[in-house]
């Protein structure tokens, strides 16, 4: 075909670049048609398929091959052009690890996506795939940081006068590494915190927990920091080291079953088994209640009042905190239209009548008597 260009359009540099466009152009156009032809053979395979993965890998894949086949049409048709080839030379270096890089990252996603979806947290018990979904999170991002980091050395080592910087700070390993770790500590320390995160497990995405006074759930867990959602629609963003440093408190670490208490006050003189079976009744009656624990302890005395509190248990931490409102609303309510003398109130009695005398008059004198 080249020889057949030349001997139509003549000779000449503008004729080798005139055929080095065209068979660029051509090489192009026929690596478009390989891919689309490729990809729909490959859709209607996956079409049958019931799984979804291999409809995500497909689709994530799809963009960087289709660019890693222009390339190589380019490359082959390089061979035989050499205005081509002096430019693919010197884009090359910068190509090719980019192109590679891309497939890779996208393929490493599409196979994460995939675990992921394995990994259904809709269900109620959701523990393990809340874990799992953690991990592969975590590993996700170093998975790219790695790639992305092996691409950009491979990119710059393509250049000469970058190379033998390289290899010049390579000589100096040592005091090169000490003067990075000083300057990128707090950076590195986050990053060394989010690879412990991924091993220890200490949270996992979807567990409700309290820090900084905050309570809430943990919604996302990158490398450096955690994004906490708070009840109230308001997220924390909480540096990693803090949850390997400080102490938090996680309440769904083993199970999201989770047991709570309400406080009550009543004079000391209140009938307890009439509140007791108002108790038991409303806990039995609430869908909330998971039918663990219900319980009433009186757990302190004072002058004034008793102070009981009642224990109830729920499936998360959510629906306890709405069982607990529900019991606190209707024990009040019945109390007070139901045993309005259990409400604590203040008294000061004496055991004997008070007797006050007048001082200083006679017998039978007025104000000496004995006033009572």
């Amino acid at each position: 075909m080249r020889n057949w260009i030349q001997a139509q359009v003549g000779s000449g540099s503008a004729t080798e670049w005139i055929i080095a466009l065209i068979v660029a152009a051509i090489a192009v156009a026929v690596a478009l048609i390989v891919h689309q032809i490729a990809f729909r053979i490959m859709r209607r395979l996956t079409h049958v398929s019931a799984s979804r993965a291999d409809d995500m890998v497909l689709r994530r894949i799809a963009r960087p091959t289709r660019y890693a086949l222009v390339a190589l049409a380019l490359v082959l048709a390089a061979r035989e052009i050499e205005a081509l080839k002096d430019v693919w030379e010197r884009l090359a270096g910068f190509i090719m690890p980019a192109l590679i890089g891309w497939i890779a990252i996208s393929l490493f996603h599409a196979l994460i996506n995939t675990m992921i979806m394995r990994a259904d947290i809709s269900v109620e018990d959701n523990l393990d795939a809340r874990r799992r979904r953690t991990r592969l999170t975590i590993f996700s991002r170093i998975g790219t940081f790695i790639i992305i980091f092996i691409v950009i050395s491979l990119m710059l080592l393509s250049i000469p006068g970058v190379r033998d910087i390289g290899i010049t700070l390579m000589a100096s390993a040592g005091l090169a590494g000490l003067a990075v770790g000083a300057a990128a500590q707090p950076a590195l320390k986050s990053l060394i915190g989010g690879f412990q995160l991924a091993l220890t497990e200490p949270i996992s995405i979807g567990d409700a927990v309290i820090i900084g006074d905050e309570w809430g759930w943990i919604e996302e867990i990158r490398m450096t920091y955690v994004v906490v959602k708070v009840w109230d629609e308001r997220r924390l963003v909480v540096p990693t080291s803090k949850f390997l440093d400080e102490i938090f408190q996680n309440w769904t670490k083993t199970t999201s079953r989770i047991m709570g208490t309400v406080m009550l006050y009543v004079d000391p003189q209140t009938k307890l088994d009439p509140i007791r079976e108002k108790f038991m009744a409303l806990v039995e009656g609430n869908s909330r209640w998971d039918g663990r624990v219900k319980h009433m302890q009186v757990t302190e005395l004072t002058r004034d009042a008793i102070e009981v509190r009642f224990l109830m248990t729920a499936k998360d931490s959510p629906t306890l905190f709405d069982l607990r409102c529900d019991v606190r609303e209707a024990l009040i309510q019945w109390i007070a239209s139901e045993m309005p003398q259990a409400l604590v109130r203040q008294r000061i009695l004496s055991p004997d009548p008070v007797r006050i005398e007048s001082g200083g008059g006679e017998p039978g004198a007025p104000g000496a008597q004995a006033m009572q």
